[in-house]
């Protein structure tokens, strides 16, 4: 194991130790939005309530009448 540099896409660098010798990332802690506080909150209750409403299953299926065939001879 030996130091290696971890760099960001934002330009960051983290120094820590592995047995790989450079680490390139796309995101870090310092440009993540969770870390950086400019997180999106989406409206996930909408959604889960859309999909309840389409994968509902009604109480009783649907019967269909049987159906009647008539041979002309």
């Amino acid at each position: 194991m030996h130091e290696v540099k971890i760099k960001c896409a934002c330009g960051n660098e983290i120094h820590t130790y592995s047995t790989v010798k450079d680490v390139h990332s796309s995101i870090c802690s310092g440009c993540h939005p969770f870390y950086t506080g400019k997180q999106k909150i989406l409206d996930i209750a909408g959604r889960v309530e859309k999909f309840k409403r389409k994968y509902e299953q009604k109480s009783e299926p649907q019967k269909k009448a049987p159906r009647t065939v008539t041979i002309n001879d």
